[in-house]
């Protein structure tokens, strides 16, 4: 019998060739909970066997008890208040809040196999004290009894939206943090993101019979629930259903519930069961019933450019604020247009892929999971509702250059706490991470970057995978260095900005040089157009790159030598007279995300 310790042994020689001594954690979760939808406060049980992978002997672990944010004074009402600019995700003042709209998650009765634990608690971090050393590749039983209140609905989650959703349960149960090859990551909840330890979750919910259930993982006994699951109902004691669910493979649990929720299912790709979870409402109904079919096509196009969605089900639930991704589920608010609607679901939806599969430390390289997630969404929607935009990716552009203009820009691997301010976390993550890829695609090719997409998914699919994971992979795909790139775009606020400095006449050749202005190198592709109605596009690779792109255009494309960083001029000759050029551009793909295109373009005066 192959015990999960063992799996995790044989998954760290298999990646060997790649990541030498890879470990993760591995948890699994067992609870059961009861709610009171009348005074919105919950209690459960929770089980838990934690696996240490990881070369050290653990001392203590740390819990996440997220809803303990939700409460006047908390650090994330200070954060919220302290910031340079309004963080306009927060609608309501958490300080406003009274005793009965708090959010509060309490942890009693904590053992390890059996013997009382200490704790010590820090607001959303519990630290706890283990009885015994955890060592290395031992699994130990965690047990604990808690109690909570969800809160007025701030952020994601929460009770009674806007729309009406009676319970959006996200950060909702004491979570074990992760623990990696940096040490423990115990960061307060400030309203930002997350990171998790993969696990299977066993959870059983008791609430009234009245509400309907949409929740990560399969559904257990839907012949005892019905309300859409299925068309026998059984017998309903105390007015209460139990609701269980199983969740494999995941580091993450959320669930929505209301009494009004019309319930629909579509088939998606590969036989995957689509759920469908909104508020009876005439004037939006049919946007909802329109938006199945095109779920269906967004994973299909997402399995064919990244790689095949690996459960069973997937769940949209109104609830929630926005669009917040969690593991086989999101909560997304309904009273939106149609476009909208598909917008939002081919974001959230996404991130199945970029963060639930492929599960970044969001704390860390939010720009990897929100970033890599508004690239492909961008592009499948464009492709879903026939938008045919000539350039999809110009809205992350356009951005990231007023981000630049703003003068508030910090490194992207800046912690996602850390940020100044809201704007630049914002674009950074989103706009930024996004045009990481789309200028990714000008530099090695769009078929590489292709092609890396899918084998970074294969080989990290269920692991942490950072930064550097993903380099290695673009670097075998194509052949080119990269270092420099992910250095110069995630580590630092260098910008890019080339100029055509002049272009002069030699005899029967047009000299042009070109200027480097910006900090950051680029290759460069500069198309010259002759007045024959001819064009030609001259390449010029940089040192750094050791290596260069394959000619993606049907025009003569000529290499020249590589270009040195440390040179900020370059100069290269056409073996044609300068009067017959009508006008030459710097990038006329528009790809690489030069912040001064005027300087760009050269135009021949007669």
């Amino acid at each position: 019998m192959i015990t999960k310790t063992c799996l995790f042994i044989l998954l760290s020689l298999s990646l060997s060739a790649y990541s030498q001594n890879y470990w993760q954690q591995a948890v699994d979760y067992k609870m059961e909970v009861d709610i009171d939808v009348k005074t919105f406060k919950y209690s459960g049980k929770q089980e838990l066997l934690y696996t240490n992978n990881s070369p050290d002997s653990l001392k203590k672990v740390f819990y996440h008890l997220y809803f303990n944010a939700f409460q006047p004074g908390s650090e994330m009402s200070e954060r919220i208040k302290t910031g340079k600019d309004q963080n306009k995700r927060f609608g309501i003042d958490i300080d406003s809040l009274e005793p009965s709209e708090v959010g509060y998650l309490k942890v009693s009765n904590l053992k390890q196999d059996g013997n009382v634990l200490k704790h010590e608690l820090s607001e959303t971090i519990l630290e706890v004290l283990l009885s015994k050393p955890l060592m290395p590749g031992e699994t130990t039983k965690l047990t604990l009894n808690f109690e909570g209140q969800v809160p007025k609905l701030v952020r994601r989650a929460g009770r009674n939206s806007s729309e009406g959703v009676a319970l959006s349960m996200a950060q909702w149960y004491p979570k074990l943090a992760e623990y990696d090859y940096e040490g423990w990551n115990a960061e307060p909840y400030l309203g930002r993101e997350f990171h998790g330890v993969w696990g299977d979750f066993d959870v059983t919910l008791t609430l009234d019979k009245k509400y309907v259930v949409a929740a990560s993982g399969y559904l257990q006994n839907p012949d005892e629930v019905g309300h859409g699951y299925s068309e026998k109902r059984g017998k309903q004691k105390k007015g209460k259903l139990k609701w269980h669910f199983l969740a494999p493979r995941v580091h993450d649990f959320t669930w929505s519930a209301d009494p009004e929720y019309i319930h629909d299912t579509h088939m998606g790709p590969n036989n995957v069961l689509l759920h469908f979870f909104y508020k009876d409402n005439p004037k939006y109904n049919e946007n909802w019933k329109n938006l199945q079919p095109k779920t269906a096509e967004l994973m299909r196009f997402f399995n064919q450019t990244i790689g095949k969605y690996p459960y069973r089900q997937y769940t949209v639930a109104q609830g929630g604020d926005g669009g917040m991704e969690y593991a086989m589920l999101t909560l997304i608010t309904g009273y939106r247009s149609f476009e909208s609607l598909v917008g939002v679901t081919a974001h959230e939806l996404a991130h199945s892929w970029f963060q639930h599969v492929l599960a970044t430390n969001e704390m860390k390289y939010e720009w990897m999971d929100e970033g890599f997630t508004t690239y492909i969404s961008t592009l499948a929607k464009d492709r879903i509702l026939n938008e045919n935009n000539f350039f999809p990716l110009q809205r992350s552009y356009d951005s990231y250059f007023y981000l630049v203009r703003s003068g508030k820009e910090q490194p992207q691997q800046t912690n996602a706490n850390r940020y100044d301010y809201n704007l630049a976390y914002e674009i950074s993550a989103y706009s930024k991470g996004s045009v990481f890829l789309s200028q990714l695609g000008y530099i090695i090719g769009e078929d590489k970057l292709s092609k890396t997409l899918k084998e970074y998914y294969r080989l990290h699919k269920f692991k942490h995978p950072v930064p550097n994971d993903f380099r290695r992979v673009a670097e075998r795909v194509s052949g080119i260095q990269l270092k420099w790139y992910l250095t110069d775009w995630t580590q630092t606020t260098n910008t890019i900005d080339y100029s055509i400095k002049s272009v002069k006449a030699d005899g029967s050749r047009a000299l042009i040089n070109i200027e480097r202005i910006g900090s950051m190198p680029m290759p460069l592709e500069v198309l010259v157009n002759f007045k024959d109605s001819t064009s030609e596009i001259h390449y010029i690779p940089i040192t750094l790159m050791r290596g260069e792109k394959e000619n993606p255009y049907s025009v003569k494309w000529t290499v020249h030598k590589d270009w040195p960083w440390a040179r900020p001029e370059y100069e290269f000759a056409i073996n044609r007279p300068k009067s017959d050029i009508v006008d030459i551009y710097i990038d006329p793909s528009y790809y690489m995300a030069d912040i001064n295109r005027e300087n760009n373009a050269y135009l021949n005066q007669p």
